[in-house]
């Protein structure tokens, strides 16, 4: 497995298993959403993100695409207790998928591994799920 691939699943890893109790939302919340995402779509979402992919930057690529081009937004979602718009997503050069969250005229971009989803989430956010568990695999 390439360096950006690995270093994206170690991350998640190391980020997600670690938590601080305050913390504690987001695998529960990973968990529900992990439920309603069957194995059967799950497999067909990761065919769809990365055919035709051949390094870690492809299908780091892949994923970006089918989360851009799948996602309702704008979306609103809470960020350290703070409401914030979600209006835009980036793929960066070092192969990270960001979201831009907006409050007022100041934005933050927050990676979506760490980005809270609302419940119900946005339409195409079962992309994001997606993405999150091929990581953990």
């Amino acid at each position: 497995m390439g360096n950006e691939l690995a270093r994206a699943r170690d991350f998640y890893t190391h980020h997600y298993r670690r938590l601080d109790p305050e913390c504690s939302y987001r695998s529960s919340r990973s968990d529900q959403l992990s439920m309603r995402l069957n194995r059967k779509r799950f497999e067909e979402m990761v065919e769809e993100a990365t055919v035709d992919c051949y390094n870690d930057s492809e299908l780091i690529t892949g994923w970006y695409t089918m989360i851009d081009d799948n996602l309702q937004l704008p979306f609103k979602t809470t960020v350290l207790g703070v409401p914030v718009v979600v209006d835009q997503m980036e793929l960066t050069e070092t192969d990270q998928i960001v979201a831009r969250c907006t409050r007022g005229a100041q934005h933050q971009w927050v990676p979506i591994l760490d980005l809270p989803l609302p419940t119900p989430g946005p339409l195409g956010s079962d992309w994001i799920e997606a993405y999150r568990r091929w990581l953990r695999t």
